[in-house]
């Protein structure tokens, strides 16, 4: 009972996180919103529009972010002819887990890569490339599929489709008013002799480079021990932890990146899609691959010792 329970206080501190990072970075977008429009020399209303704006922008997000990110993905809905084995695969786990049948999809690409999406597990959406789907053995594709339903299950989900909107719209916003900024749209005529709007200017500026790389921070605050998460829940999903591990190991050793991933949905996928594993720090978009491995492995041969089948 123990383990059950710290499983699903897990689960629920998930739920928790994911709405305090959802509210800081909402007060990022907030700040970055009301820099751009304070310029408009619109006055104090400028907090109420940017306030209108930042709930608008929160609610589409939370609404139709993964509906977006499938889209820019190129994903499709497969007929069920096309792929009954994945379609069988996708049921079989779902009802394992015990969450409902998530949609199915699939991108066109020769990369072997997978991600989840979508609100909760009524709501949710499983994506995988046809280079997966090629590449993989069953065994294989059960790990990668058991880890992405790992993902709603566990709802992490929830946070990284609507982070992946939020932080993406922050960078482009910030990105705008920092241009703004460098290149003197904002300083003209009786403004540039306001020394009240100069100091504003400045905080405003601030602001603009400091709310994207803070929401990228946010967003892969957890993003770490989230996946390894989803590795273990995946292998007792499955009950055989080598063959997410393997599956890994082939995702690595493949040189191509997905086409249509890029650094705002890269976070998504089961694994760095735009192959940049060397890259270990602060702000990678996933914990280092090989002590995944290592990690699911060290969990096969622990099973071994205890018996598990």
């Amino acid at each position: 009972m123990k383990n059950t329970y710290t499983f699903y206080e897990a689960i629920e501190q998930n739920k928790r996180k994911t709405w305090i990072i959802f509210f800081l970075i909402s007060i990022l977008l907030f700040f970055v919103c009301y820099s751009i429009i304070y310029f408009f020399n619109l006055g104090e209303i400028a907090i109420f529009i940017a306030l209108i704006v930042t709930l608008t922008v929160n609610y589409y997000a939370y609404k139709n972010s993964d509906k977006l990110i499938l889209s820019i993905s190129g994903a499709y809905e497969p007929k069920k002819e096309e792929y009954p084995y994945l379609i069988n695969i996708v049921e079989g786990l779902s009802i394992a887990a015990g969450i409902p049948t998530p949609k199915i999809y699939v991108i066109n690409d020769s990369s072997p890569n997978a991600f989840a999406t979508g609100k909760d597990p009524k709501n949710s959406a499983i994506a995988v490339t046809t280079g997966l789907l090629e590449k993989m053995n069953r065994l294989e594709l059960e790990g990668v599929v058991a880890h992405e339903i790992s993902h709603i299950k566990n709802y992490d989900v929830r946070l990284q489709t609507i982070a992946v909107v939020l932080v993406g719209l922050i960078v482009i916003l910030g990105d705008s008013l920092k241009r703004s900024f460098y290149y003197g749209s904002f300083y003209s005529g009786e403004k540039r002799r306001n020394k009240d709007q100069n100091f504003l200017g400045i905080i405003s500026l601030i602001i603009a480079l400091l709310a994207p790389l803070l929401a990228t921070i946010l967003r892969f605050s957890l993003s770490r021990q989230r996946e390894y998460m989803a590795d273990a829940t995946a292998a007792m999903l499955t009950r055989y932890p080598e063959g997410l591990a393997s599956a890994l190991e082939k995702i690595a050793k493949d040189p191509n990146p997905v086409k249509r991933a890029n650094n705002i949905t890269a976070p998504l996928y089961i694994a760095d899609p735009l192959k940049k594993y060397n890259v270990n720090n602060l702000f990678s978009t996933h914990p280092p691959i090989e002590e995944r491995i290592k990690r699911l492995r060290m969990m096969g041969e622990r099973w071994k010792l205890m018996g598990v089948k």
